[in-house]
């Protein structure tokens, strides 16, 4: 019995924690920059900044209802995992009128989790369709100016993502309709970030301990 548990600890562990640590596509290297100085989502009714935050940004456009299924899959695969992390915020960007509709989606996903980091910004169609334009990415808005597609946005506002990415290539952000995606894709990519942002702070304290 003995010596089966020491082949366990010497054989079966190592293999285990290289699978786990092997299991983001980056290996917890630095996510890349695929668009830089995306445009601040202050520009739109003021109450939000992108800067120094790491941001989830979604846009729901006038489409906030028939949306609701993606941001329950956001919140349950992404929110409720990451956003206990200083300095992470969801924000998803919304047509004016839709004040209404937004309180209430707010409200439905407080029932299943915390939301003091979800948030909720209005703008005109042109202003978001400028935001939108500024994440450079090969995506669309569809006529409600929403999508489904949700973007990693880093504390200087620039927009992470893949580029050798085994499905896609070039992949600017992840598609809320699929679990898979979310699960298999998104987490893995923001383990990343925060692990970066996590590192610098850690060597600007050593730093300033010398």
């Amino acid at each position: 019995m003995k010596k089966t548990v020491v082949l366990v600890i010497l054989f079966v562990f190592p293999i285990v924690a290289y699978l786990f640590f092997a299991s983001g596509v980056n290996n917890f290297g630095k996510l890349p920059v695929l668009t830089e100085n995306v445009s601040d989502v202050s520009e739109l009714d003021g109450s939000l900044v992108l800067d120094g935050k790491i941001t989830i940004l979604g846009f729901l456009g006038n489409d906030v209802n028939a949306k609701k299924g993606n941001a329950f899959n956001l919140n349950q695969k992404i929110y409720k995992r990451f956003g206990d992390f200083n300095d992470f915020q969801v924000i998803m960007v919304v047509t004016h009128g839709n004040e209404e509709k937004a309180a209430a989606l707010k409200k439905e996903l407080g029932e299943l989790s915390e939301v003091d980091k979800w948030n909720f910004t209005f703008g005109s169609s042109e202003q978001i369709e400028d935001l939108f334009q500024s994440l450079g990415t090969n995506l669309s808005l569809d006529d409600n100016l929403a999508t489904p597609y949700v973007f990693i946005i880093d504390k200087e506002r620039n927009l992470r993502g893949r580029e050798d990415d085994e499905d896609e290539g070039l992949k600017y952000g992840f598609d809320t309709t699929s679990v898979a995606e979310l699960n298999n894709k998104m987490v893995d990519d923001v383990k990343i970030i925060l692990a970066e942002y996590r590192l610098a702070l850690k060597k600007n304290n050593a730093n300033r301990s010398k």
